[in-house]
């Protein structure tokens, strides 16, 4: 990118999606090929934009509008993606992808609901400081509860943390049997402060969404156990429909929102 090109322009740089193309709910898996998997549980879409590993495509899911944006694999691209959704209006992002499970008593297949993320990411650093928390919305996390329960999906709430590295930054071994240092201990250490999941996109995600004023989320499905050994790609679609649902309850809670004259979602509150 060199310096005559405006990154406030209408169409956006990386993603190629303007104003018309996207809308204010965006689901964030990683893989631009499970677009299709995501876009085959709505009722119809279409798609805007295929640029690097941006992907996206806009349609309805039980009424409600609804958009999907592949990521790429880690913090920094899903870090661009939020940056030029937002800028085109989009203000409610939930990550919808796998991870690891490191508690025993989730199997694969189990959807984590992150309430709440450890930063091991550089990512969000370069936004503001270490100390600052990843914290999930909570009508977010709520509507990605309620849409689990709905499914009749198991599903756990909890702590997830975010790592820029797929094998020595989540305590596996790198070439050679690498091992970085703490490497060892650090699955041990998260399982002992109760987190549950690791994957590389969410911490990033809701520090950002925070920083901006935005609504954010993340659900993923458990492909791996790393205390049991058991991984399978098990239950793929289940983090993607139970998202879409949570886009569509949201909508719902807005709505409820508005003819109740308030500006918070809270437990007095109806969707019957």
């Amino acid at each position: 990118m060199n310096d005559s090109e405006d990154p406030n322009a209408e169409v956006q740089y990386h993603l190629e999606v303007g104003p018309e193309d996207v809308a204010d709910a965006v689901l964030l898996p990683g893989n631009p090929e499970r677009v299709d998997k995501v876009t085959a549980l709505w009722d119809a879409a279409e798609e805007k934009a295929y640029h690097r590993e941006y992907r996206t495509a806009t349609g309805h899911y039980e009424g409600s509008p609804i958009s999907v944006t592949s990521t790429g694999i880690g913090s920094p691209s899903a870090a661009i993606a939020v940056e030029e959704l937002a800028r085109v209006g989009s203000d409610t992002f939930i990550r919808v992808g796998s991870c690891g499970a490191i508690q025993p008593e989730m199997d694969v297949g189990d959807l984590v609901i992150t309430s709440g993320a450890v930063r091991q990411e550089g990512t969000s650093k370069e936004y503001v400081r270490e100390d600052y928390p990843a914290v999930a919305d909570h009508e977010v996390v709520s509507a990605l509860v309620a849409a689990a329960e709905r499914l009749g999906y198991d599903y756990h709430v909890g702590l997830t943390m975010s790592a820029d590295s797929f094998y020595t930054g989540q305590g596996r071994p790198g070439f050679e049997e690498f091992r970085a240092a703490g490497s060892d201990a650090l699955v041990e250490e998260l399982q002992d402060a109760n987190v549950k999941n690791i994957e590389m996109e969410a911490s990033a995600l809701l520090t950002i969404a925070n920083v901006y004023g935005l609504r954010a989320g993340a659900v993923c499905s458990v492909y791996a156990n790393r205390v049991t050994g058991e991984f399978r790609t098990e239950g793929e679609s289940r983090a993607a429909e139970t998202g879409s649902l949570a886009v569509h309850l949201l909508a719902k809670m807005d709505e409820v929102k508005r003819e109740a004259g308030v500006d918070r979602w809270h437990a007095g509150l109806s969707l019957d």
